[in-house]
C-alpha cells in the first residue's frame, strides 16, 4: 500500500511476517510472484498487523521505493512521503522536520523536534544524528499526527520510524552499488544467517561519496557535497525457545562541505555596507542568478561527524503474553565551520566564521509487555526510561555577530503508557490509550563574550498525560473505516542560543507545546486485493507552539531565538493508493492536500525588508502579525506516484522500467517573505534495466530530474549581510541539475 509501489506478499508470507518480525519482513520482495495480492505489515502499534486494519495514518516505505524515487539520503525521504517536508541547512543541526505542515525550527541544543526519529524502536537523542545515508534499512514508517501516547513527548507531530536489517535463520547476502555522472559513488553491503542453530547475525557496512554540485571559485572546489561511512552488526541469540536476545552496535563517520550560492542580489549591495565591496569584488567570477552553482568563499565551510550506539533487545514469552525489553546507549558529535559573509571580501568583514561543536549522549531503557495480536482483547503496557545529555561551545567573529559561549542541557524522563484494543462486538473494536510522564530539565551556559564573564544555571520539572481514543469498524473483510481523538505533548525546554542573558534566564523554560488532533479514515481493497485505496481526514490544533522567531539587533544583525508562538491548526485530506493490474505492472501514488494556518501570532518578527506596505508595523521591536498566515514549509498540494513493469524476457530474466513523478505545490521558508518563495515544481525519474526472475540481482540505468527541472528546498534572505538590499541565497538539492548513473545489487 502507501506510496510507492508496495511488493505483493502471499498470504503464507504475511503469516509469516507477523510470527517472525522483521527477519520475514525483508524478504518481502522474494514472495511468489504469481500472486499480485498486496499485504503489507506494519509496526506502528507496537506489534506486527497488516496495515489496512491499523486505524492510524501511517506509511510503510520499503528500499525498492526509496531506489525508484533516487532517495539515498534522509534529507529525501519527503519525495516518497507526501505528507513529510525535510528542509536542510547549511548543517543538520539547522534542517527542519515537518508532518502535515508541523515542525520545529530550533536551533538550540536539547529542543527536540515536532517529529521524533526512532531507529529499531530506540528515539533518536539528536535529530541530526538521522541526516545520513540510508544504507541497511528494511522499511521505513511514517506516522503521521500525534504520536506521544505510545511515543513520548518528542512526538507531537508525528514519527519516522526506521527498521534495519535483522538476523535471518538462513544465510543471506545483500550488496548495492552505485555511480553517477557526477562524481557519486558507493556502495553497500549486509550478510546475515546463523553461527549454530541458537545463534545467528548481521554484519552491514556503507560508503558513499559526492562532492557536491555547488564550485567554490576561490579554491576550485566542489562543495555541497557530503561523505559518509557506517557499519553495523547484530547478534541474536536464542537463550531458550522462550528468550531471545539481540545485541546490536552501530558507528558513523562522516563529513558535508557547505556552499549556498546568491541566486538574487541588488546591483548596490555592499557587503556590511563597507564601500566598494559590491559582489564583484567580495564574490569574483560569481554570475548570480537563479541558476548559480557557484560561490566564493575563503574559508572552507563544512561539518563532520562521528557516533556509536548500542542496543540490547529481549524478547520473553511467557506463556501468550510477550515481554520486550530495549536498553540503548548512544554518542554522537557533530563540528560545525562555517563562512558567515559567505564571501571572499579582503576586508576584516570577509573573514567572518562561526566554529562550534554538538555533543551529545543519551541512554534510554523501555519494558514493554503484549498479548497476542489476534485476540479479541488486545493491550500493550510499557514504561519508559530516558536520560540525555548536551554539550555546545560556541564561537563567531571577529569582526561582527560576535560570540563566545557554552552551553551545557539535559534532561531526564520517566513515563507509563498502554494501549488497549478490544472487539466488544464483532467487527467494531474500541482503542483507549493513555500516557503519564515526568521530566525534568536543566541547563548552564557560561557567556564568555562579554567585558566581565557571566554565567547562568537553571532547571525546572514538569508532569504531563496524554490519550488515544478511537473506533475502528471492519464492515467487510475489505473495507474499515476508523475515527480516533489523540492528544500530543512536546517537553519544556531552555533557548540556549546567542543573546542568552539574565532576561531568558529570569523568564525560565519554554512552555511545553500541546495538539489535538481528530482523524476520520477508510481503509479498502478491490479485485481480490490487488488494489488498495485509503483516504484519511485529519484535524490538529496545536497551543503554545514552540517555533523559531528572529530577533534583529541595534547592528543590523539577527539572533534567532525559541519561543512559544501561539497556535497553529494544520487540517487536510491525504490519499494513498497501489495497484497490481498484472503480474508485471505495478502503480502507486499518494497525496496530501494540506492547510495549515497560525490561528494566533498576533506579534511575530518582521522578515528581512518587510516595510509597513507589507504588514510590518512599527514598535519596540517592529512586529507583524501573522494570525491566519499559511505556516511556512507547508504546500498545500503535494504528492508522488510510481510504475514498476517488469515483463519476462526469459525463463530466468525479466526487463526492469520504472517510472516515478513527484509534486510539490507553491511554499515559502519564511512567512509572507517573498525571497523564501518556492513555486510549484514537478519532478520525474526514470530507469531501465534487467533482473533475475527471483529477485537475486538487479542491474539498472537511471536519470532523475528527467527534464531538468531546478528548484530550491530551502532559500536564506541575506539582506542583513548587504546593508538591507535584496540578497538571496539557495541551498540547492541533490537533483538541481539532471544526472544519470548505474545500479546494481544482489540479494542471495
Amino acid at each position: 500500500m502507501a506510496a510507492g509501489g508496495a511488493q505483493a506478499q502471499t498470504n503464507d508470507a504475511a503469516a509469516t511476517a507477523a510470527a517472525t518480525g522483521m527477519a520475514a519482513a525483508q524478504s518481502v520482495a522474494k514472495a511468489d510472484q504469481e500472486n499480485v495480492e498486496i499485504i503489507v505489515t506494519t509496526t506502528a502499534q507496537k506489534r506486527f498487523e497488516n496495515i489496512q486494519n491499523v486505524p492510524l495514518a501511517v506509511q510503510v516505505v520499503t528500499p525498492a521505493q526509496l531506489e525508484a524515487q533516487g532517495v539515498r539520503h534522509f534529507q529525501d525521504l519527503g519525495k516518497v512521503a507526501p505528507s513529510l517536508t525535510i528542509r536542510p541547512a547549511e548543517h543538520p543541526v539547522n534542517s527542519n522536520v515537518s508532518l502535515r505542515g508541523v515542525g520545529t525550527f530550533a536551533f538550540g541544543i536539547g529542543v527536540e523536534s515536532s517529529v521524533a526519529v526512532t531507529v529499531d524502536g530506540v528515539p533518536l537523542a539528536f535529530q541530526a544524528r538521522a541526516f545520513t545515508d540510508l544504507p541497511d534499512v528494511a522499511m521505513i514508517e511514517v506516522l503521521r499526527g500525534p504520536q506521544s501516547t505510545l511515543y513520548g513527548k518528542a512526538a507531537s507531530a508525528g514519527l519516522i520510524k526506521i527498521m534495519t536489517t535483522q538476523p535471518t535463520n538462513d544465510f543471506h547476502v545483500k550488496a548495492n552499488t552505485v555511480v553517477t555522472d557526477d562524481k557519486e559513488y558507493g556502495g553497500n553491503f549486509s550478510v546475515t544467517g546463523p553461527i549454530n542453530e541458537k545463534l545467528g547475525y548481521v554484519f552491514s557496512a556503507s560508503y558513499s561519496n559526492w562532492d557536491g554540485n555547488v564550485k567554490n571559485l576561490f579554491n576550485g572546489k566542489q562543495v555541497n557535497g557530503r561523505e559518509n561511512a557506517s557499519a553495523r552488526g547484530k547478534l541474536k541469540w536464542k537463550a531458550t525457545p522462550d528468550v531471545t536476545f539481540t545485541l546490536s552496535g552501530n558507528y558513523i563517520n562522516g563529513n558535508t562541505t557547505v556552499g549556498r550560492p546568491f541566486i538574487r542580489m541588488a546591483p548596490g549591495a555592499l557587503l556590511r555596507n563597507v564601500p566598494g565591496q559590491t559582489s564583484n569584488v567580495t564574490l569574483p567570477g560569481v554570475t548570480i542568478g537563479e541558476t548559480n552553482q557557484t560561490i566564493s568563499n575563503n574559508y572552507d565551510a563544512r561539518t563532520k561527524y562521528s557516533g556509536w550506539g548500542t542496543m540490547l533487545r529481549t524478547d520473553i514469552n511467557i506463556g501468550k503474553l510477550n515481554v520486550l525489553g530495549l536498553t540503548s546507549y548512544d554518542r554522537f558529535q557533530l563540528d560545525d565551520y562555517l563562512d558567515v559573509d559567505d564571501t571572499s571580501a579582503t576586508v576584516p568583514q570577509g573573514s567572518n566564521i562561526q566554529v562550534g561543536r554538538f555533543k551529545s549522549r543519551l541512554f534510554t531503557q523501555e519494558i514493554r509487555l503484549l498479548s497476542p495480536g489476534t485476540d479479541a482483547f488486545r493491550y500493550a503496557l510499557g514504561v519508559y526510561y530516558a536520560n540525555t545529555g548536551f554539550k555546545r561551545p560556541f564561537k563567531r567573529g571577529p569582526v561582527f555577530s560576535l560570540a563566545d559561549w557554552y552551553a551545557t542541557t539535559g534532561s531526564r524522563q520517566i513515563a507509563i503508557f498502554g494501549q488497549i484494543d478490544w472487539e466488544f462486538v464483532k467487527n467494531l473494536t474500541a482503542t483507549v490509550g493513555g500516557r503519564a510522564q515526568n521530566e525534568r530539565v536543566k541547563y548552564t551556559f557560561l557567556d564568555k563574550n562579554l567585558a566581565v564573564p557571566a554565567s547562568w544555571a537553571g532547571h525546572a520539572s514538569d508532569n504531563a498525560t496524554t490519550y488515544r481514543l478511537g473506533l475502528q469498524y471492519q464492515a467487510t473483510p475489505d473495507v474499515m473505516l476508523f475515527g480516533s481523538y489523540a492528544t500530543g505533548y512536546k517537553g519544556q525546554t531552555y533557548d540556549l542560543t546567542t543573546g542568552f542573558n539574565s532576561n531568558r534566564a529570569a523568564a525560565g523554560p519554554i512552555r511545553p507545546e500541546t495538539s489535538k488532533d481528530k482523524e476520520l479514515g477508510i481503509r479498502t481493497q478491490f479485485f481480490g486485493r490487488r488494489m488498495t485505496f485509503n483516504v484519511t481526514y485529519f484535524d490538529t490544533n496545536y497551543t503554545d507552539l514552540q517555533a523559531q522567531s528572529i530577533e534583529t539587533l541595534a547592528d543590523g544583525t539577527s539572533n534567532f531565538r525559541l519561543t512559544n508562538v501561539g497556535g497553529l491548526n494544520t487540517k487536510g485530506l491525504e490519499f494513498e493508493t497501489a495497484a497490481r493490474v498484472t503480474r508485471d505492472l505495478t502503480i502507486s501514488g499518494a497525496a496530501t492536500y494540506l492547510d495549515a494556518t497560525y490561528t494566533s501570532f498576533p506579534v511575530a518578527q518582521c522578515y528581512a525588508l518587510q516595510v509597513l506596505a507589507t504588514g510590518c508595523f512599527d514598535g519596540s521591536p517592529r512586529f507583524q502579525n501573522l494570525t491566519g498566515t499559511r505556516a511556512v514549509q507547508a504546500p498545500e498540494w503535494k504528492g508522488s506516484a510510481s510504475v514498476e513493469y517488469a515483463p519476462a524476457l526469459t525463463e530466468k530474466l525479466n526487463g526492469v522500467l520504472q517510472g516515478s513523478w513527484q509534486y510539490q505545490s507553491s511554499v515559502y521558508y519564511v512567512s509572507r517573505d517573498p525571497q523564501t518563495f518556492q513555486g510549484a515544481f514537478s519532478i520525474f525519474n526514470l530507469s531501465a534495466g534487467v533482473r533475475d526472475h527471483g529477485r537475486r540481482w538487479e542491474a539498472n540505468i537511471f536519470v532523475n530530474n528527467l527534464f531538468d527541472k531546478q528548484y530550491y528546498p530551502s532559500l536564506v534572505n541575506s539582506a542583513g549581510n548587504f546593508g538591507n538590499q535584496v540578497a538571496t541565497q539557495a541551498i540547492l538539492p541533490r537533483d538541481f541539475r539532471r544526472y544519470a548513473g548505474i545500479r546494481f545489487g544482489v540479494n542471495y
